[in-house]
């Protein structure tokens, strides 16, 4: 198949769409499909990596607004250009945004068949709406229906959980959806008692005999990162360490307030660290938590998972799916500093229940194995291609049946009009 991605994002961006636009296109790639991604990203160009075409348009960055995020222009043409020389027989968006917005008209226009996968709830994007919070009764239906008027036009809709698909559902989007999980590579993110975990934290400044608590993401306000702090001042404990690893928008001011709480060596960012390193990071960290409340899935915690670690995440959005309390990690009240900290005292004190917990989560990750999310997609781009040529069959049967029926008409008239064979007398 020949299938065409679109989305804002794309390496080497981090945020989870791109991160899961990566893997989706590279893996379909290796699996012989012939990918393209479209994607916002400052100048035009055309490239190669790792099997997969990329095509980017003109955008300006909008870092102000929030790191990573571009706004193309002008790109319409270009759009149209990728479409007459890739050709594309599937087109798979993964945001509602200007470029996905364009692609999926000209899309329309060539008779393209359309998937689009959904990461979006408003609580992503409300921090960066001015009194978002109290215009929220009225702004939350704005947003979904923003995202809907495109998504409802499209073939077949995609979710990264059922919870996910559920809330769209909830909405109103009345489309043919599924959950399927952004997966994770199971072979790279594995328990490894070889890693040397004490070499691993002292390369990051890490104390080495402190429990660790580790946070993989961006530091931006929606994730929350304010309450592990808030939770690990509360704890006052000298065994306990946090380690936020990731860049974004609210670095600054969260490197302030572990300042002004004065966390002191309680708190370490670490920065962005390098992906071919997560694995290793992951295997030196006790326990891997989430705060978060606008999360339609979770990689970095399926990392965590396929890793071997115990989990400590908000019990919001989508992250009850990959925790069962007391099984392989605990759920916290979302936003309650006081609660996250309950549990972290819990999982610093019983280092036998950490290691069983950690089994329990690399266990519970299987069906999340890249290799079945890129199986069921291919699977799903197959069912939409057959249904689309099935339905058109079904048409040009009907349009020939009615063609029939319409000339044996004409015939008859035409016969009727004719003079009679037989003579009078």
């Amino acid at each position: 198949m020949r299938i065409l991605i679109a989305g804002a994002t794309y390496f080497p961006a981090l945020d989870g769409q791109s991160v899961f636009m990566v893997h989706l296109a590279e893996g379909l790639a290796a699996q012989g499909h012939e990918v393209g991604v479209l994607f916002t990203e400052g100048p035009e160009r055309s490239a190669h990596r790792n099997g997969v075409r990329l095509e980017t348009v003109r955008s300006l960055e909008l870092s102000r607004v929030r790191a990573g995020a571009y706004f193309p222009y002008f790109y319409a043409g270009r759009v149209r250009r990728v479409f007459e020389t890739f050709r594309p027989e599937m087109l798979h968006i993964h945001d509602h945004y200007p470029l996905s917005v364009t692609a999926v008209r000209e899309a329309k226009r060539r008779g393209v068949r359309t998937v689009g996968t959904n990461h979006f709830m408003p609580a992503n994007v409300e921090p960066y709406i001015p009194g978002a919070a109290l215009l929220r009764p009225v702004l939350d239906p704005v947003l979904w229906q923003w995202m809907f008027h495109l998504y409802g036009q499209l073939d077949f809709v995609t979710a990264p959980s059922q919870t996910a698909v559920n809330m769209l559902r909830a909405h109103g989007l009345r489309v043919p959806m599924q959950a399927v999980s952004c997966g994770t590579d199971l072979r790279r993110f594995h328990p490894d008692p070889s890693i040397d975990r004490v070499a691993c934290r002292r390369a990051y400044g890490l104390d080495p005999d402190r429990k660790l608590f580790l946070y993989v993401g961006r530091n931006d306000q929606e994730k929350r990162i304010d309450v592990l702090l808030q939770a690990v001042h509360l704890l006052k404990r000298d065994d306990i360490q946090l380690a936020i690893a990731g860049e974004g928008a609210a670095h600054n001011r969260l490197e302030l307030m572990a300042r002004e709480l004065q966390l002191g060596e309680h708190v370490r960012f670490l920065g962005r660290v390098p992906n071919e390193d997560m694995n290793q990071l992951l295997n030196s960290a006790d326990v891997f938590a989430l705060a978060s409340q606008a999360e339609l899935l979770s990689i970095a915690s399926l990392e965590a998972m396929a890793s071997g670690r115990p989990l400590l995440l908000a019990d919001a959005g989508a992250l009850p799916e990959l925790v069962t309390p007391g099984v392989n990690g605990y759920l916290f009240r979302p936003g309650d500093a006081r609660d996250a900290a309950h549990y972290m005292g819990l999982l610093a004190d019983q280092p036998a229940l950490r290691e069983q917990m950690g089994r329990a989560s690399r266990e519970r990750v299987q069906p999340h194995g890249m290799e079945t999310t890129l199986q069921t997609y291919a699977a799903l781009y197959r069912q939409v291609l057959d249904t689309a040529a099935s339905n058109a069959a079904v048409l040009r049967v009907g349009s020939q049946s009615h063609g029939t029926a319409q000339d044996q008409h004409r015939k008859r008239a035409k016969q009727s009009l004719q003079p009679s064979d037989r003579t009078e007398g």
